[in-house]
């Protein structure tokens, strides 16, 4: 994970919303409390959140980079 968080899109989202039944939206990864609170967050929270998504690689956005 690039550690400028500047390099890095301005968001997870890649307008794939979908949680269905779960906390996580399977395109960005995120919790809903994350999306809704994305702009409020710090670059460490907002680093914390990419780093984890892209380590866990189930959300959608991480597996169109696999292709």
């Amino acid at each position: 994970m690039a550690s400028n968080l500047h390099a890095l899109p301005d968001s997870p989202c890649i307008g794939v919303c979908s949680t269905l039944f779960d906390e996580i939206c399977k395109g960005c990864g995120r919790t809903a409390g994350e999306v809704a609170n994305w702009v409020f967050m710090t670059d460490d929270e907002k680093r914390a959140v990419w780093e984890r998504i892209q380590r866990e690689g189930t959300a959608m956005r991480f597996q169109y980079d696999k292709l």
